[in-house]
C-alpha cells in the first residue's frame, strides 16, 4: 500500500510536522492552494495503486475500511467507486456523535440526486439504524472518503483532470459520481467499510427550504458563494436536456427561490452571474465531450433522480 500526503501550501506547519514524524510517507508540497480539485488531482496523477483512496484530513478509517472497499471492487469490474458508511465525529471529544437515544449519527451512505437538481447526503444526520446495513449502488460517492477504480478514473477524465479544477472547491465530487455515472460506471455502497468524519456544515440531508436557510446560517461565505456557481456548473456539463424539461417544474422553483434569496440575503449573486459568463465556453466545450463518450440514455439515469 502507498501512502502519500498532499499539502496544499498550508501555513500551519503541516507539511513539515508530517516530514519529521513520517518520513516513510511520500510528501507533496504544492506552491499554492489549489483547491480540492486541483490538490487531489496531484496526488491521483503521483499515486500507482489500481484504487486510490482520498482521505480528507477530517477523516477516522476502521482498520478494516479498505480491505472491505477492495473486497468490494473485486466482486464486479464495473464498479468505479465505492462509498463507505460513514458517521459524524467531534474532534474536540474525540468520539462519534450520537442523537438522543444515544446511537451513532450518520454522515453519509452515498449521494441522493433529487428532481430539483439538489444532490444530498443519504442519511446525513440520521441516527444509525438496519436502513443502511445493506449495501448496493447509489448515485455517487461524497468527497470527504471515497475510494476510486484508477481505470474508472482514467475513463473519465477530461484532459488530465479527474476533478474539474475549474471547480477549484465544492461540489466536483459530484460532478466526478455523474461523470462515472453517464459513462456506466457503478458507485457501491458498502457498510462495512466504515469510517467517521468531522463535517462541520450541512450536518443534516434537509428537503424543505425553510430548514435548508436554516442549515446555510452554519456554512461560511466561500462555501456558499463557490456552491453556488459549481452547482449551476454541474448542470450546464452533465445534463440531459430531455431530463432537464421533465422536471422543470421541480429545479425552475429552486432556481428561482435560491437566486432570490441570494441576491437579497448573501449578496454574492454579481460574482456568480459573472463567473457563470466567463466559464460557460469551458463548460459547454468539456459537456461535448462528456456526451459524445456518455453510453447511458436518459431514461437510464433517471433512474437515479428521486
Amino acid at each position: 500500500m502507498e501512502i502519500q500526503v498532499v499539502d496544499n501550501a498550508s501555513q500551519d506547519g503541516s507539511a513539515d510536522f508530517v516530514a519529521a514524524k513520517h518520513p516513510d510517507v511520500r510528501l507533496i508540497r504544492n506552491a499554492k492552494n489549489l483547491g480540492y480539485a486541483g490538490g487531489h488531482n496531484i496526488g491521483i496523477r503521483e499515486a500507482e495503486g489500481e484504487y486510490v483512496l482520498l482521505v480528507n484530513q477530517d477523516t477516522v478509517l476502521t482498520p478494516t475500511f479498505i480491505e472491505c472497499a477492495v473486497e468490494t471492487f473485486r466482486r464486479d469490474g464495473r464498479i468505479g467507486a465505492v462509498q463507505g458508511k460513514l458517521f459524524l465525529y467531534n474532534f474536540n471529544d474525540g468520539a462519534p456523535r450520537v442523537g438522543l437515544t444515544g446511537k451513532r449519527l450518520i454522515d453519509t451512505t452515498g449521494f441522493l440526486f433529487l428532481k430539483n437538481r439538489r444532490v444530498l447526503n443519504r442519511g446525513q444526520g440520521e441516527e444509525e439504524s438496519a436502513q443502511y446495513n445493506q449495501g448496493g449502488e447509489v448515485f455517487g460517492a461524497d468527497g470527504a472518503l471515497p475510494i476510486y477504480r484508477r481505470a474508472a478514473l482514467e475513463d473519465v477524465k477530461i484532459g488530465t483532470e479527474y476533478f474539474d479544477e475549474d471547480f477549484f472547491a465544492y461540489m466536483e465530487d459530484v460532478d466526478l459520481a455523474w461523470r462515472l455515472r453517464l459513462r456506466g460506471w457503478k458507485t457501491w455502497y458498502e457498510p462495512r467499510a466504515i469510517a467517521f468524519h468531522g463535517r462541520g456544515a450541512g450536518e443534516r440531508a434537509v428537503r424543505n427550504y425553510f430548514s435548508i436557510l436554516r442549515e446555510r446560517r452554519h456554512v461560511s461565505p466561500f462555501a456558499k458563494k463557490y456552491s453556488f456557481r459549481n452547482k449551476r456548473l454541474l448542470q450546464m456539463k452533465n445534463e440531459f436536456p430531455s431530463l432537464a424539461v421533465k422536471h422543470l417544474f421541480w429545479w425552475g422553483t429552486k432556481e428561482i427561490l435560491a437566486w432570490a434569496w441570494a441576491t437579497v440575503a448573501e449578496w454574492y449573486t454579481p460574482w456568480v452571474a459573472k463567473e457563470l459568463i466567463r466559464l460557460a465556453p469551458k463548460m459547454f466545450k468539456k459537456r461535448r465531450e462528456i456526451m459524445r463518450r456518455a453510453t447511458i440514455t436518459p431514461q437510464a439515469f433517471a433512474k437515479w433522480i428521486t
